[in-house]
């Protein structure tokens, strides 16, 4: 059997409509508000969405107790809250995470297949520098958040 493969390219929009092609975002919350209010999104593409879980990112911070209606804490197609008493654990998870990764060093995650009609594997590159200075922005939200006294919600 005959593996087509194809690179996921963010700027075809019939990939981005495949189930596969998943962005998220990161909300500031208040878990103690008696309505649903944000303060602050930070936005996950594409790209970093898979490199979050391609760099074992949100395997590590499920050591964290997040609080998800699946009860599963943090995954993909779930939302999960993270009480703001847990950001410090965070950031340092995020900090020894962000240490492992050689910002030279391209990488290609395998995003799915399937066997019919055709056989075909989704693959993505995913640019170190690009997921780094994603880190970095991430690192900054988390910090903010946490002098806000806020809480995160994550949106996979």
């Amino acid at each position: 059997m005959e593996i087509t493969h194809i690179l996921i390219d963010d700027a075809n929009p019939a990939h981005r409509e495949l189930s596969i092609y998943r962005t998220g975002e990161i909300n500031r919350v208040r878990l103690t508000d008696n309505d649903y209010r944000t303060y602050g999104t930070l936005e996950i593409s594409a790209h970093n969405h898979t490199a979050l879980f391609h760099f074992d990112i949100v395997e590590s911070l499920n050591e964290l107790p997040f609080i998800s209606e699946t009860g599963h804490g943090l995954d993909s197609w779930d939302e999960a809250f993270l009480h703001h008493s847990q950001l410090e654990k965070m950031l340092s998870i995020l900090r020894e995470a962000e240490q492992k990764i050689d910002p030279e060093k391209q990488e290609k995650a395998l995003l799915g297949w399937h066997g019919t009609p055709a056989a075909a594997a989704y693959w993505r590159t995913i640019d170190p520098q690009e997921f780094l200075s994603f880190l970095d922005k991430l690192i900054t939200f988390v910090s903010e958040t946490i002098e806000g006294n806020y809480d995160l919600e994550f949106i996979l």
